[in-house]
């Protein structure tokens, strides 16, 4: 590690979340300091163009020009630094050789994927080589699925502090929200949607609640799904569907396999919408179910999903202006009970934009730890989950440095 360049290197700079991140990486740890990070991407010219707009100092920042299928390059890069983290989506479409080369190189890597499909697909192809080479692969660095996951770890830690047991079902439900979406997400969904087009198969992995979770011989319990509007007593109000839950499920539930089933063999977790109470609450979480219904199924029918990406959603490189990211932010109720009726109930909240301006602080704080923070002997090799691979450390730096909280509501 002492004779490598860079500490981490930012693929995918000049994306658009990259260029939100880099912006956050620069102010927190400057250019040509104690930390060594570059920027890497495959046009010179807006590289060079991303590094300018940064300001004073920011001309220390080496450049590397590198493209995502070129696996020479990408060879180069890794053994240049300690953690590549990527921007660069959809990653199913371009994200694989990095993977890959990450696995075979022995280098940590990070990324904000969603893509349940991919992530199964990187997990079958190279776990067993990044185990062997001790690369740390942590996909899921962002909105989706770092409050969900690092949520479900505070809970069961307060819980398991007071109660000494797991809590053995655990709900989360967004109280509030305010973000817009930007089109690198789109695609990433879209592109989804194309791939179980082509292969209709697909559908049952999406479907499947333990997709990414390490396999077991154990029974395992069925799942809650909240896809359609229903009344909770948690809450005591009505709630909906939410579009982030066919990814973050899936991690909390590859976290629990992880840690040796921490949470229970008979865990069960759901993720939902608060709508509200009444009349106007049950009104509200209807519209929400129909709206994302009907979306999905567009999405999944080729010439309505063509009109969706001409007219509808915004194309790559757009997304919220940096207005809008400033005045976004998130709230996140989780309510856990044990096997023996013990509650506890716990909030994450985060200051900006969940998906953009957010997303970039956590994904900044995330490649950090897993560069400083976490030693090659406590976490060995393989495909880890923010919970697993980074957990209290990460939540230290993400509610010092990055706007989030997590707290302790009763």
């Amino acid at each position: 590690m002492a004779q490598q360049a860079h500490h981490f290197v930012v693929f995918g700079a000049t994306s658009f979340v990259g260029q939100i991140l880099t912006r956050y990486l620069f102010e927190r740890h400057g250019a040509g300091g104690k930390v060594r990070w570059a920027l890497a991407g495959r046009s010179k010219d807006k590289l060079e163009a991303l590094r300018h707009s940064l300001g004073d100092g920011a001309e220390a920042l080496p450049l590397l020009i590198v493209d995502a299928a070129d696996e020479s390059a990408l060879h180069a890069l890794c053994i240049s630094t300690r953690v590549v983290v990527s921007t660069v989506g959809p990653y199913a479409l371009y994200g694989s050789p990095l993977v890959k080369v990450c696995a075979e190189t022995g280098t940590d890597y990070c990324d904000l994927t969603g893509e349940v499909q991919w992530i199964r697909r990187m997990i079958t192809a190279h776990e067993a080589t990044a185990k062997r080479s001790g690369a740390r692969i942590v996909h899921c660095c962002g909105f989706d699925s770092i409050p969900s996951d690092l949520g479900v770890h505070f809970l069961q830690r307060e819980i398991k502090a007071r109660h000494q047991a797991p809590a053995q079902r655990v709900k989360l439900r967004i109280k509030a929200m305010r973000g817009g979406f930007s089109g690198g997400t789109v695609a990433s969904l879209m592109n989804v949607l194309r791939e179980v087009t082509k292969d209709p198969g697909l559908r049952k992995v999406l479907g499947d609640p333990y997709a990414v979770a390490p396999p077991t011989t154990a029974q395992r319990p069925r799942q809650p799904d909240v896809n359609f509007a229903q009344f909770d007593d948690d809450c005591r109000g009505w709630i909906a569907p939410f579009v982030m839950a066919a990814i973050n499920t899936r991690i909390v539930h590859r976290s629990n396999g992880l840690s040796n089933h921490a949470y229970g063999t008979d865990f069960t977790y759901d993720e939902a919408m608060m709508a509200g109470a009444g009349v106007a609450g049950r009104a509200t979480a209807t519209g929400i179910a129909l709206g994302l219904g009907g979306f999905m199924v567009a999405g999944a029918v080729a010439p309505t999903r063509w009109l969706l990406e001409r007219f509808v959603v915004p194309k790559p490189g757009e997304g919220p202006s940096p207005g809008d990211q400033q005045r976004g932010f998130f709230d996140m109720r989780f309510f856990g009970k044990t096997a023996n009726g013990k509650t506890l109930r716990t909030k994450v909240t985060g200051d900006r934009d969940p998906g953009y301006g957010s997303t970039a602080k956590m994904l900044g704080e995330a490649v950090v730890c897993l560069a400083f923070d976490v030693p090659k002997d406590e976490v060995k090799g393989g495909f880890w989950t923010p919970a697993t691979a980074l957990g209290d450390r990460l939540i230290e730096r993400l509610t010092t440095h990055a706007g989030l909280t997590f707290t302790v509501q009763d």
